[in-house]
């Protein structure tokens, strides 16, 4: 057998070993929910914060071949997420979550948990930005990361980590949960991300699902849930640590309550889920709206 023999049929050995060494760790919604909540929190901005926001998502900033894809609010929701195949932007991805532990059979809690950056440190930090930065390019990208990290904080598993005697440094907020979807092997916390399969889909190579199929769901859901109920103004304009808590609250009483590791969600789990996260959605959509109009009071 020739070198190059070997060479071609070691590749496909080669890719299943660098598929196999990725980390496991889901980021929030997909990007249907990301934009469904951009979506409700841009109908509910006051005129000079939209138009702040419509400038500052055209700003041309790095990665641009990126950025050029998403010039538009609900599609600059999923621009955190879209960064991942880029190395120099590796330092975002503990930002996506904050990992409060909690145990269900007595194992002790990692003190490390959650860490000293988290989407908390981040929202605060982008936050300051966009009030008080003088560059256009900084606010630009805080805005983006804002936006998303809204969304992400509203997903229950992003604040969340089940700890047991089988994992005692936490589940990754459900990624390391397996249950089986469709047939299909998957994880709590990507069924989660995509609305428990309610959520408008990516395409082929994560391509965002299309505005026409976004908007509609998202007017939906705000239908369904909707901003009269006062209880998502809890917390103030900038509420995060409360809106973290309660999402952890979610995970542990609504996420990980009557379902089994390997097994198929019930038809009771699903239907208590599904209202779980259309509310988060729409009330991430609210507390967005409310905090970009805080920065940007009406005149």
């Amino acid at each position: 057998m020739t070198n190059a023999t070997r060479l071609r049929l070691m590749k496909p050995l080669l890719a299943l070993a660098l598929v196999a060494a990725l980390p496991l760790q889901s980021f929030g919604w997909g990007a249907g929910g990301h934009m469904m909540t951009a979506h409700i929190a841009y109908t509910r901005l006051n005129p000079r914060a939209q138009a702040e926001v419509d400038r500052l998502v055209k700003v041309s900033i790095s990665p641009e071949s990126v950025t050029a894809q998403s010039l538009n609010f609900v599609n600059a929701s999923h621009w955190a997420d879209d960064l991942r195949p880029f190395k120099e932007f590796d330092f975002l991805k503990p930002l996506h979550f904050v990992d409060f532990p909690f145990t269900t059979d007595g194992t002790p809690l990692p003190p490390d948990l959650p860490g000293d950056k988290t989407i908390l440190t981040a929202l605060n930090e982008n936050v300051d930005i966009l009030r008080n930065s003088a560059d256009d390019a900084e606010r630009a990208r805080a805005l983006r990361l804002v936006i998303h990290f809204v969304g992400d904080i509203h997903q229950p598993l992003h604040a969340s980590a089940r700890v047991t005697a089988a994992l005692p440094k936490g589940d990754l907020g459900g990624n390391l949960f397996s249950i089986s979807v469709g047939g299909k092997k998957s994880n709590l916390h990507s069924y989660w991300d995509g609305g428990i399969g309610s959520f408008p889909k990516t395409g082929p190579n994560f391509a965002p699902p299309p505005l026409e199929q976004v908007l509609p769901a998202a007017e939906e859901i705000a239908r369904k849930f909707p901003p009269a109920w006062d209880a998502w103004k809890v917390g103030g304009p900038a509420g995060f640590e409360r809106w973290a808590q309660e999402s952890s609250a979610l995970a542990q009483g609504i996420a990980y309550r009557n379902i089994e590791a390997g097994r198929v969600p019930s038809k009771w789990y699903n239907q208590s889920a599904l209202i779980t996260v259309e509310r988060r959605v729409a009330w991430g959509g609210y507390r967005l709206a409310e905090l970009l109009n805080s920065i940007w009071p009406a005149g």
